[in-house]
């Protein structure tokens, strides 16, 4: 807000975002990780693992008592009525170990869209019931143990797979840890243990050392360092002493405080984080409905290929069992496992390592169109600057007020403000340990300061711009060193003075701009400060360009403007007054304190107001594209090789892939997908 305008933060619908189910029909493992579905993942995931164990022992010895694989090995033991053993032993191993699978089947064909599903039942069903037939007086050879041991590989990938989804979504999972589960509740002289959900607004709750903060609040006694790692990202322990907010979730020092209760349950910060990544990993993107969209038509093609493998080797005279199995390894090859597991596992991942490191994604296209960034418009205080002034000089114009006039008049219209301004304002009338008086009629004057009745006159603490509009000399003096951001006090229509306020330059900001050269990308600052602060401010960091003393509806048009030149822009503000802007950027950043992201609209949400972390959002959205661009190139191109081996073209030269080596294939390659996601992870760890 660099505008010195005071206005009450504004709830906004966004209209980037687009919400959808996200995930491959037909299988569970495949849908980005919620909150509500964790629990029942964890059952599925050991009911995979129990139906491959028990599966798998009975395989054995339908393995062992196999005519083929006896004949491979040499051996002759086959039992009174074996080949009715191996049907029963194989019928278990299909219609329990297989369930999941024809459960699927049935669940794609009711809502028509064949998939994986339905190429994993087709294939096994129809090796199962040939099978059977042979044993029932069917000329041919039966490939039961082939058939089992299909579905215990099946099953294998499967498990493996949705244990990667599972750890996926620890991340968030250990979010919705980090609250205590009971308070110490101050209650007159004593203390009282409280479950969290009976705590309310204006409690006052006592946090030990080492224990967790239960809820949003503000420090009434006591000081202490803070850990926030796990919500910012911020890795040093930050002091915290009377009047600081404190966050939920967060984990307290070496000293007793206390604190009174601001937010509990759904409108605490953590709460919030955890709504915005389970409703970011619901959403599909267009890189998600590319991935669908394929997988549904490696389904088709699979299955076209499939029959038409088995027409070919029985017109060129084959037997029916091997143009039949040639027809079920193609199917199995061809499954879109991987393919529908290669976004939404990246889309979990990513969302949710986001949020530990400060990065609150609620728009995922925009996220993933981060790489595309060329041009940075940045909001000047609080992220390019500390945005903590100290007012360095009180200068009085007209005799008949003084400096100390001045600034406790102004004082009187600054104290209700969160503004940086205002803030190093009132700062400095109580180190003068001087009285605030009240204001009357308070206006704000829109992005150009504020106006009140104060002791019976009209006061205004104003910008530069609104002397210009108002034909109001400046004083040559007033602008001393460039670093300075300078306010104006009107009195009664007369110029009485002015406070010239220094804002430091963050030592990280020089770092994030190096980053963001070395990328290609453009920065530029917008600010309501005057010419001389934005250049000192911009020559020192180095930018592409300034826009200064730049009202808040003037953003709008400096993004318009530089996308008319062909950048793709990203935007940066404090999403109150910069909303418009922020949604007029291809990517609106909003940077601030996590307690305020309930009123961001915003793409993304940075809970630092931290240069380098828009620098690790770029990088990161880069390894995310990347990521999902391997594990869709992985999980389709494999087939461009597989599925003609599959359906036999070189058996001439004496190679065959025989369906259980295919299920190995098809589930090594989901195996692959999920772990390349998996590698996010230490991408995020490498930008910081």
């Amino acid at each position: 807000m660099e505008n010195h305008e005071h206005q009450q933060h504004k709830k906004t619908d966004h209209s980037k975002m687009d919400h959808g189910n996200g995930g491959h029909s037909g299988h569970d493992a495949n849908a980005p990780m919620g909150m509500a579905g964790h629990d029942h993942h964890k059952m599925m995931v050991a009911d995979f693992r129990k139906r491959f164990w028990i599966s798998t022992i009975i395989s054995i010895p339908i393995l062992f008592f196999s005519p083929m694989i006896q004949e491979f090995f040499g051996y002759d033991y086959l039992l009174p009525g074996n080949s009715y053993i191996l049907f029963v032993l194989s019928s278990f191993v299909y219609f329990w170990g297989a369930w999941p699978f024809l459960k699927g089947f049935w669940g794609e064909m009711k809502v028509k869209g064949p998939g994986m599903m339905t190429l994993i039942s087709m294939a096994i069903s129809v090796a199962y019931f040939y099978s059977s037939a042979t044993v029932f007086g069917l000329r041919g050879e039966d490939f039961f143990w082939e058939l089992v041991t299909l579905i215990d590989i099946m099953l294998l990938g499967h498990w493996l797979e949705m244990k990667s989804v599972l750890g996926a979504s620890k991340a968030l999972q250990l979010l919705v840890s980090m609250l205590p589960s009971e308070a110490h509740k101050v209650v007159g002289n004593t203390i009282e243990d409280v479950k969290l959900d009976d705590l309310i607004k204006d409690d006052i709750i006592l946090i030990k050392p080492g224990e967790k903060i239960p809820a949003d609040g503000i420090i009434i006694e006591g000081t202490s360092y803070l850990n926030e790692s796990m919500l910012t990202g911020e890795s040093k322990p930050i002091k915290k002493e009377f009047d600081d907010k404190v966050i939920g979730g967060s984990l307290n020092g070496n000293s007793t405080l206390k604190v009174k209760v601001v937010h509990t349950g759904k409108d605490s910060y953590l709460n919030k984080v955890i709504k915005m990544v389970d409703e970011a990993q619901r959403t599909k993107s267009k890189m998600q409905n590319l991935s669908d969209k394929a997988a549904k038509w490696l389904t088709y093609i699979a299955l076209f290929i499939g029959f038409s493998t088995l027409a070919v080797w029985l017109l060129l005279g084959y037997p029916f069992v091997f143009a039949l199995e040639r027809m079920v390894t193609v199917m199995i090859i061809a499954c879109p496992h991987a393919l529908g597991l290669a976004i939404p596992l990246v889309v979990a991942i990513s969302t949710a390592v986001s949020a530990q490191n400060g990065l609150l994604i609620r728009n995922r296209t925009a996220f993933e169109e981060s790489r595309k960034i060329s041009a940075l418009l940045f909001d000047k205080t609080g992220t390019l600057t500390k945005g903590d002034f100290g007012v360095t000089r009180i200068e009085s114009v007209i005799k008949k007020y003084t400096s100390d006039e001045v600034l406790r008049l102004a004082s009187a219209l600054e104290q209700s403000s969160e503004h940086p301004i205002a803030v190093g304002i009132i700062k400095k009338v109580k180190e003068d340990n001087a009285a605030i008086p009240k204001p009357e009629n308070f206006n704000s004057i829109t992005g150009k300061g504020v106006e009140a009745d104060v002791e019976g006159k009209q006061v205004k603490v104003v910008s530069p711009g609104y002397l210009r509009d108002e034909k109001i000399t400046i004083p040559e003096d007033a602008y001393s060193d460039a670093a300075e951001t300078v306010v104006f006090v009107l009195i009664d229509g007369e110029l009485a003075g002015y406070i010239a306020l220094a804002d430091e330059i963050r030592p990280e900001s020089a770092d994030a701009i190096k980053t963001f050269k070395k990328n290609n990308i453009k920065v530029f600052m917008a600010t309501g400060d005057n010419e001389k602060t934005a250049k000192a401010v911009s020559d020192k960091l180095g930018l592409d360009g300034y826009f200064a003393e730049v009202l808040p509806h003037q953003k709008v048009e400096i993004v318009k403007d530089l996308q008319d030149k062909g950048e793709f822009v990203a935007m940066t503000g404090d999403g109150v007054n910069d909303a418009p802007a922020l949604a007029m950027a291809d990517v609106g950043v909003a940077v601030g304190s996590g307690s305020d992201i309930a009123a961001e609209t915003a793409d993304i949400i940075l809970v630092n107001s931290n240069p380098k972390d828009i620098a690790n959002l770029i990088l990161f959205g880069k390894a995310t594209f990347k990521k999902m661009i391997q594990n869709l190139i992985w999980a389709t191109g494999y087939n461009i090789i597989a599925i003609p081996l599959a359906a036999g073209v070189l058996y001439s030269s004496g190679f065959v892939l025989g369906p259980a080596l295919a299920a190995v294939f098809m589930s090594l390659s989901t195996i692959i997908v999920a772990l390349n996601a998996q590698l996010l992870k230490g991408k995020m760890r490498k930008s910081k």
